[in-house]
């Protein structure tokens, strides 16, 4: 499992944020997309907080104002990097012609998102302030890793009391991972995670988890100026979810598929084909499947297990928290693949 901040620094930079950032609901027509020191920049109304009325734009805001507008990311990006002109010109057509009201959410004098006014603003801080006490109180439970990206708040949690042996000396221990993102990248998220101790291994069971998701009805708002309301419904559910995730019948559940895993086998001679195949299938790039077949080697199990645990190994390798996140939650999947397809991938190595 890939290390990030201390609990310490985490609560830190989230209080930190929750004093500065600020969202905003605005007609596009207000705004203007302008060139400075040849990089496109955000102008609208200024306010006491902001107050050149210009900010910055994170590649997540690009990225959201690209598709709110109709425009293709690849054209985008190529306008963005090669006639920066030109992408002002299309973007600032776009917002007078066909004018809408979205959410501009602000950090450090940069736009970070820009969403939709149904965005429903479920924020870092108070999933912290709600999950934490909930975790200090487990007994055997301690946060093993957590990260806050400009894409999403983690925290990564395991149990001690809860363990089990998938093969001799093999131990494993429950535990659950709580996201969150404050910029449309997914869903609020409790899942179930599996801690190895032998790698310090984090595997994240993708289909056991539950997800609240940011959209509700449209906010409304007769300025700039939008204030966030803390939605205690959701909040009050996310606090039940944790209090369940790590329990005896969900880590058995996961428990008996890594056994079962185990039990499905890859011919020596046709392991650089099945990771190839898997990686193709998966979407992992030529660094990544390079690792991945490393690490299946070095750890000589061969097997869907050992697979999926080489999988979660190249989780430590990549620079991106994000990403190791992705390729923990990968593991599981690869794991857990469908007989048929399993069947296809080992047949054709």
């Amino acid at each position: 499992m890939k290390h990030g901040r201390t609990l310490q620094e985490l609560a830190m930079e989230l209080d930190r944020q929750a004093r500065t950032k600020k969202d905003y609901l605005i007609d596009t027509s207000l705004l203007s997309m302008r060139l400075e020191d040849d990089a496109p920049v955000l102008h609208f109304p200024a306010d006491e907080l902001l107050h050149s009325g210009i900010l910055h734009i994170n590649d997540i805001a690009h990225r959201q104002i690209g598709q709110s507008l109709g425009i293709p990311a690849k054209y985008y990006d190529k306008m963005r990097t090669e006639n920066p002109e030109l992408l002002v010109a299309n973007v600032n057509s776009w917002f007078d012609t066909t004018p809408q009201t979205r959410m501009v959410r602000t950090l450090d004098d940069t736009a970070r998102a820009f969403l939709s006014n149904r965005y429903r603003c479920i924020d870092n801080y108070e999933v912290a302030e709600t999950v934490l006490p909930i975790i200090g109180a487990m007994k055997g439970a301690s946060v093993q890793s957590c990260e806050l990206t400009d894409r999403r708040m983690y925290i990564k949690v395991v149990s001690d009391r809860i363990t089990a042996e998938i093969s001799k000396g093999d131990v494993v221990q429950a535990g659950l991972v709580i996201s969150n993102s404050e910029v449309g990248m997914g869903s609020v998220n409790v899942r179930p995670l599996i801690y190895r101790l032998v790698c310090s291994n984090g595997m994240i069971a993708e289909d056991s988890g539950v997800r609240k998701y940011h959209v509700g009805r449209a906010n409304e708002a007769d300025n700039v100026d939008y204030s966030i309301y803390r939605d205690e419904t959701i909040l009050m559910k996310i606090e039940d979810v944790v209090k369940a995730a790590v329990t005896e019948a969900v880590f058995a559940k996961l428990v008996d598929k890594m056994r079962a895993a185990t039990e499905a086998r890859i011919e020596a001679s046709a392991v650089p084909t099945v990771v190839e195949l898997t990686s193709k299938e998966f979407g992992l790039n030529q660094a990544e499947s390079s690792g991945i077949l490393g690490h299946l080697i070095n750890g000589g199990d061969l097997s869907l297990y050992g697979l999926a645990n080489a999988i979660t190994r190249q989780a430590h390798d990549v620079d991106s928290y994000d990403r190791s996140t992705e390729l923990e939650a990968l593991g599981y999947k690869v794991m857990t693949m469908p007989c048929p397809l399993w069947k296809r991938i080992a047949a054709a190595g």
